[in-house]
């Protein structure tokens, strides 16, 4: 049974044709291993449409719904989580601002955003704020006509590239309640004052993780996205459920590709007179993998499509999450074990797979973060 109608299927295999034709796995590779971010590719998918997707049409986009951003997201991923979160990461931070921005922001950061001339990356870590996002101690202090904000945030995909402007949690007021007192403001990574340090990580290399230092950083006021204090409300209300259907949905894409990448070299490779895949055991892990990537697929497609039609879907967003991480992790493993050591190699792409796969239960919301929000939605 396919749970899709044609006119999904007939988009997710456009922007799968997209990939292939226009962008190619070398490509994505070489970012990859170049630390460069894809800005070529990046700008295409603008002039296609693809950053107008989500945004309402009254600010000028297509009005799409959150299951095609999922599809989107799936598709885009096939060679690599990283590229996925490249082009189409920017896309639920940008609903931040169509749903919360001013007309002046809109006409100043999202028309430029749709028209694929800046990026949108989003700040929320410290060094003692990872899980517990609420502990942001980076402080904006109101002054005038402006806010000086001071601190550091940690973990930033993005934060250095050209034409960002990071959407930061920046703690406005000092509460009992640490989740009140936090305001979201839009910081263009120009701005005198800030310094961005790119981090060596294991993956996220083409995007590129970063650490932002904020020195008497001022920003005019007309720059707070929302009211002073709805911080948590933003991000925590709305932004990372958004984000964890389209992760999921990108490593479900990855895992996709790691099936199909292991099944091509384990037909193709010949031991002991005979094709690899002819040995039952790696059969039958073949068809373990497939079996949990389906699953991993299913279980993303619900979450997306409760959060289309508007629904509370908290548990299976984070259902989602958890599950199409660990089988991105489980799946990159096994396609390492079937390559061996062609698999270890860059030109294998697997091992690119297993890099992503090991940050993907850590990146928007460890596993165990997921497991706390199911548990705390299934108390009756």
């Amino acid at each position: 049974m396919n749970f899709l109608t044609d006119e999904q299927i007939a988009w997710k295999d456009s922007v799968h044709r997209w990939v292939d034709r226009d962008v190619g796995r070398e490509y994505i590779r070489q970012c990859d291993m170049d630390r460069a971010f894809p800005y070529d590719a990046y700008e295409k998918a603008a002039k296609l449409g693809f950053h107008r997707l989500l945004v309402p049409e009254a600010d000028g986009g297509d009005g799409g719904d959150i299951f095609a951003y999922a599809l989107m997201c799936e598709a885009l991923s096939i060679y690599g989580v990283d590229f996925s979160v490249a082009i189409a990461g920017g896309i639920f931070t940008a609903m931040n601002l169509a749903l919360h921005g001013t007309p002046w922001q809109k006409k100043t950061y999202l028309e430029p955003f749709m028209r694929g001339e800046v990026r949108f990356p989003i700040s929320m870590s410290e060094p003692n704020a990872g899980s517990d996002v609420a502990n942001v101690q980076t402080r904006a202090e109101r002054d005038g006509d402006h806010y000086v904000l001071n601190g550091q945030k940690l973990w930033c995909s993005g934060a250095s590239n050209r034409g960002a402007m990071i959407l930061m949690l920046v703690r406005t007021e000092r509460t009992q309640d640490k989740r009140n007192g936090l305001s979201v403001i839009i910081v263009p990574n120009d701005t005198p004052g800030l310094t961005i340090r790119p981090l060596q990580t294991l993956a996220r290399r083409s995007v590129v993780t970063t650490e932002i230092f904020l020195d008497n950083v001022r920003l005019p006021a007309t720059n707070m996205l929302g009211a002073p204090g709805e911080g948590w409300k933003i991000i925590a209300g709305e932004h990372l459920s958004l984000e964890r259907i389209a992760v999921a949905a990108s490593y479900v894409g990855n895992a996709q590709g790691a099936v199909n990448d292991a099944l091509a070299y384990a037909q193709q490779r010949v031991q002991f007179g005979k094709p690899i895949y002819e040995f039952q055991v790696l059969r039958h892990m073949l068809a373990d993998m497939q079996t949990q990537t389906d699953a991993a697929r299913l279980i993303t497609y619900r979450a997306a499509e409760l959060a289309s039609r508007g629904l509370p879907c908290r548990k299976e967003v984070a259902m989602a999450k958890l599950f199409a991480s660990e089988t991105l992790q489980t799946v990159t493993r096994q396609g390492m074990q079937i390559m061996g050591g062609h698999g270890m190699v860059p030109e294998s792409d697997m091992e690119r797979y297993f890099r992503e796969g090991m940050q993907s239960t850590i990146g928007g919301g460890t596993s165990q973060v997921q497991r706390t929000i199911i548990a705390q939605e299934m108390r009756v």
